[in-house]
């Protein structure tokens, strides 16, 4: 047997470096200076036009692409033995976008520091976001419990990343290329810096492929065969960490290269971990500079972000590896949370109600710019009065949808953003801007339908013959989100956008809506409450588990089909009208469950009560914070909601 492990890694590895070689090859050939294969062989050795733009700009680069792929493609691989995950890396796991977060908040506060110790910096906000989803997952390491975690840490990050660069738009103006992760390289600073650090990661984790190849046989097993578990993880943690921050230190966060390399060496044939991570460094390259040739092949005018191209790449990977994880995991049913003791309905619905009414007068009326309250005028009547009870609207659809997502999958994780629903209707947004530039915006909408109907269909096709197992729909829909994230990263760049406005779109802000959009809302809120309600009595046979629900007389197939197509539905309503605010139907539901237990006729009332009053809070904020700049409510919401839900998460049983 070991000459046929010999010749699996024989193969890999010359695979991947003759791969490698091509890519690199046509690699320094792109560019605004072109010349031949032929012209690159002959004259790079001679002192002149074609030597120096190698040198000093395409070599950097392409060294830089080998550098940063093999670094994440090695911490992946670390990644997923230490969870025993493999849907884990340094992408999926929040790691990246802590680090990135720390990256631009140091450029806006503290740039001296950014200037000369941009790998601590980096390196502080990857161990941060490290650090949560550990303590958030529980001891199991659950890979569904690990891989939604990670989301929601990534997606706490990117709300706040992108609250500063809408509030110091002048600072961080060139970080948007650079957040979607970039190879570009003006000199050989980048690898100067880096280099040392990787190389000298990379060494002693493989000097820990020994003790790793133990653990990988169980924590039990490696401590009675006196491996010192605790010493090993903390370790390989810490290298794994190092070499993710180093990497967005210099090359923003790129995701996908950590999760499509080790599984591409384990499914050549690769065994053992100092193989694995050897294999795993050289094909982490090999993807990375062939993601950055790919993307110069589509557009070479433009940057499109290499960043953006793996998750493109990477999307279908995921997808992949979540439908055969799911496959491999049984069933479980999730306890939701909740209350024993529900307050009645005759009292907590008044209460909302009064509460809603009192947010929604002080929204109204109040004047930032002036500090007063103004309570008529043709400004207030046509411009903040429609804006709140938008707000309100949206919030309450947002908040049923959750409602829905959550019910049906049995997980308190689930919401729109989470399944890729508000991803891929801010893509197919983007994507309408894209092909018909002098479209006004006010057809976006139809934009987002399709969007968001195709993540449906996503799902539908690929979760079908399981009969819509709640964990395959759960990670299907993350490697969804994924994808439709990185379009919208590589349509906005595309379309030449200006970064604020996309921003603004993309984060969910009710500025601007008119009467028209309140008299939409309503028509779509009315529309869609009606099947909501219906579903309601199955959703709650569902919570007994399917074989239960099956045999209570229940067709659980038609009744998942069924709350998927209206949770999809009234997202896409509220995408439609507001952009693509997340949370909202993450919190609410958490809140109402707290407040009426378990039922869902009462919890989705509940629920949509508490999501418009929370939306119309979050868009008070954002619009009297900083007048007279607006911040997106979307992110409002965010920043508030998510430490709620991290504070849930915490107090859930892995």
């Amino acid at each position: 047997m070991g000459w046929i492990a010999a010749k699996k890694s024989f193969v890999s590895l010359t695979g991947g470096f003759f791969l490698l070689l091509i890519l690199s090859v046509i690699h320094l050939t792109q560019g605004q200076a072109q010349y031949t294969v032929a012209e690159l062989v002959e004259q790079v050795w001679i002192p002149g036009r074609i030597q120096d733009i190698i040198l000093s700009l395409r070599l950097p680069r392409l060294t830089m692409g080998v550098i940063a792929g093999g670094a994440l493609a090695v911490s992946g691989a670390a990644l997923q033995t230490l969870t025993r995950n493999p849907l884990a890396s340094a992408g999926t796991l929040g790691i990246n976008s802590g680090a990135f977060f720390f990256v631009v908040a140091s450029m806006i506060f503290f740039p001296g520091l950014l200037g000369s110790y941009p790998f601590v910096t980096a390196l502080c906000g990857a161990v941060l976001a490290a650090v949560l989803v550990i303590l958030l997952s529980g001891k199991q390491m659950n890979p569904v419990r690990v891989a939604l975690t990670g989301m929601i840490v990534s997606l706490f990050f990117a709300s706040l990343t992108g609250a500063l660069q809408l509030l110091f738009e002048n600072q961080t103006n060139g970080l948007f290329l650079w957040g979607a992760g970039t190879l570009v390289q003006m000199n050989w600073n980048g690898v100067a810096f880096s280099a040392p650090v990787i190389g000298l990661s990379f060494l002693a984790i493989l000097l820990l492929s020994k003790p790793l190849d133990t653990f990988s046989l169980g924590e039990d097993i490696a401590a009675s065969l006196g491996q010192r578990v605790l010493t090993v993880k903390l370790l390989t943690w810490i290298l794994a960490i190092v070499m993710a921050a180093a990497t967005v230190s210099v090359v923003g966060p790129i995701g996908f290269v950590g999760l499509m390399a080790p599984h591409i060496v384990k499914m050549i044939g690769v065994k053992g971990h100092l193989q694995i991570f050897i294999h795993s460094f050289l094909w982490g390259a090999t993807l990375l500079v062939g993601a950055d040739v790919l993307g110069r092949l589509i557009q070479p005018a433009q940057e499109i972000p290499a960043g953006a191209m793996t998750a493109l790449l990477g999307s279908p990977w995921l997808l992949y590896l979540a439908w055969r994880t799911a496959k491999a995991l049984k069933q479980g049913d999730r306890q939701m949370g909740g209350t024993r003791s529900p307050v009645k309905m005759k009292i907590i619905v008044p209460v909302l109600l009064v509460s809603s009414a009192i947010v929604i007068l002080i929204a109204y009326s109040y004047n930032a710019l002036t500090g007063g309250f103004d309570w008529s005028g043709a400004a207030v009547w046509t411009f903040r009065a429609p804006r709140v009870i938008t707000a309100f609207l949206v919030g309450v659809m947002l908040a049923m949808a959750g409602v829905l997502f959550q019910g049906v999958l049995r997980n308190p994780l689930a919401d729109a953003s989470v399944i890729g629903v508000t991803s891929m209707g801010g893509a197919g947004a983007m994507l309408l801007l894209v092909m018909f530039p002098a479209l006004p915006p006010q057809l976006l909408p139809l934009g987002a339908v399709v969007g968001a109907m195709t993540a449906l269909a996503i799902i539908l096709f690929t979760a079908w013959k399981n009969n819509f197992q709640p964990i395959l729909v759960a990670l299907i829909g993350i490697a969804i989100s994924a994808f439709g994230s990185a379009a919208i990263q590589v349509f906005v760049v595309k379309a030449g956008l200006s970064v604020s406005s996309a921003l603004v779109w993309l984060s969910g802000s009710t500025y601007g809506n008119s009467w028209g959009s309140v008299q939409f809302a309503i028509i779509l809120l009315v529309v869609f409450l009606v099947p909501a309600v219906y579903l309601t009595r199955s959703l709650d046979g569902l919570m007994f588990g399917d074989d239960v629900a099956s045999g209570l007389g229940m067709n659980v197939r038609s009744v998942r089909i069924g709350a998927l197509f209206t949770g999809v539905a009234i997202s896409t309503a509220a995408v439609s009208i507001v952009g693509t605010i997340g949370f909202i139907g993450l919190v609410a539901p958490h809140i109402a469950r707290r407040l009426t237990g378990y039922k869902h006729l009462p919890l989705l009332i509940i629920s949509g009560l508490l999501g418009g009053l929370l939306l119309v809070t979050a868009d008070f904020i954002g619009r009297v914070v900083i007048a007279p700049k607006d911040i997106p409510s979307g992110l409002v919401v965010a920043l508030i909601g998510t430490p709620y839900l991290l504070y849930l998460l915490r107090r859930m049983k892995g």
